[in-house]
C-alpha cells in the first residue's frame, strides 16, 4: 500500500477558481491527503468571509476524495507544525509568480526546516485566471461561468447582486 503524505494548499481563495480546483485535483492524486487552508490575510480586502470561502471550497471539492478544508489565521508553518504536516502546495501561473513563491518557500524553510514546498504548474487552460481578475470581471457584469465552479458562480452573483 502506498504511503499517504499529507499536504497543505494554503491561499486566500477569494473566490475559488477552476484553476484552484485543477491544482487540488492533481495534487490529491499525488499526495493522497490534501488540506486546503483558507488563509486569513489582513492585507487583502476579501469579497467573501473566511467561513464563506471555506464553504465554497467544500462545495466545489465535494467530488474529490482525500480533500478537507480548513481556516487558519497566522503563519502556515505554525498550522503545519501543530498538524504534523510537512508539504506545502503552491500553484504557479506564470513566471511573474515565481519570485514571490520562491521567497515564501525560502522563508517557510527558515522558519520550519522540515517543510518542503511543491510547486504545481497551473493547467494550460487556467494560467491566466486569478481570483482578482474574476472579481473584476464579475463586478463589471462579465460572464465568469467558464472560470469558476457552479457554487462559486452562484455565490458571486448573489454577493454582487447580479443576474
Amino acid at each position: 500500500m502506498p504511503r499517504i503524505v499529507k499536504a497543505v494548499y494554503p491561499g486566500s481563495f477569494d473566490p475559488p477558481t477552476l484553476g484552484h480546483i485543477d491544482i487540488i485535483e492533481r495534487t490529491v492524486k499525488i499526495f493522497g491527503d490534501l488540506t486546503v487552508i483558507v488563509a486569513h490575510s489582513s492585507m487583502k480586502m476579501a469579497l467573501f468571509s473566511d467561513d464563506e470561502r471555506k464553504k465554497l471550497l467544500e462545495e466545489s471539492t465535494s467530488h474529490i476524495q482525500g480533500v478537507t478544508v480548513g481556516i487558519h489565521d497566522g503563519l502556515i508553518v505554525d498550522y503545519m507544525r501543530s498538524h504534523g504536516t510537512q508539504v506545502i502546495i503552491r500553484g504557479l501561473r506564470a513566471v511573474s509568480d515565481f519570485e514571490y513563491e520562491f521567497q515564501m518557500a525560502t522563508m517557510n524553510r527558515k522558519l520550519h526546516p522540515d517543510i518542503e514546498t511543491f510547486v504545481i504548474m497551473t493547467g494550460e487552460n487556467f494560467y491566466y485566471i486569478s481570483s482578482n481578475t474574476i472579481k473584476e470581471v464579475a463586478m463589471h457584469g462579465g460572464d465568469i461561468s467558464q472560470f469558476v465552479p457552479a457554487p462559486v458562480l452562484t455565490a458571486v452573483k448573489k454577493k454582487l447582486k447580479l443576474r
